[in-house]
């Protein structure tokens, strides 16, 4: 086992290399935003149901005279449900952006290294150029294979968490057509 993944390391840390350094900065942005992704979606599906109850249980037990006072309090616990649920996914929406940028500059930086074979060995040494091609092909799909992913997990964090906004917006409620439509103005 040890031996395989040694094996698995280094081809890992091979493909990185054929990518040249912008790929490892684009494997550092991955794993940054894997993390954050697995937190949330751990977060979303695992501690905010917990969260959601001990609420509910306080938002049940308390009883104040005014409806206004009670409709304030309510709009308060669900601004801070929505902070709790919206943590981090901007920073995860700003690495999606960064990686294809990433990408290009992999690109940029596998063409200079074209040219720079050109200009010193001419078109004779397609080895070396190959090399280059290389550099600038590998970090492109790798940051749009990376941000690809990224976006689908974005959305899909963003629609677990509008759903449990919506349901906690609907258990807070506390008459049967709730307290929104009982203080909005009438048209």
């Amino acid at each position: 086992m040890n031996a395989e993944l040694q094996t698995l390391l280094l081809d890992i840390a091979s493909f990185l290399d054929q990518g040249g350094p912008v790929m490892w900065a684009i494997a550092l942005t991955s794993a940054l935003l894997w993390a954050l992704v697995v937190e949330r979606l751990l977060y979303v599906l695992v501690a905010f149901p917990r969260y959601r109850n001990r609420l509910l249980r306080i938002w049940q037990q308390f009883q104040p005279e005014s409806r206004w006072v009670r409709q304030r309090i309510r709009s308060r616990l669900i601004s801070v449900t929505r902070q709790r649920l919206e943590r981090n996914q901007p920073v995860i929406r700003v690495l999606v952006a960064i990686c294809p940028l990433l990408g290009l500059l992999g690109t940029v930086t596998g063409m200079l290294t074209v040219f720079d074979v050109l200009a010193f060995t001419g078109a004779g040494n397609a080895r070396a150029m190959a090399d280059g091609v290389s550099r600038a092909t590998l970090p492109t799909l790798a940051g749009m294979v990376v941000s690809l992913a990224g976006l689908v997990a974005t959305l899909l964090l963003a629609r677990l968490s509008g759903r449990a906004e919506s349901q906690t917006k609907h258990l807070l409620n506390d008459t049967p057509f709730g307290i929104d439509q009982e203080i909005a103005p009438h048209a």
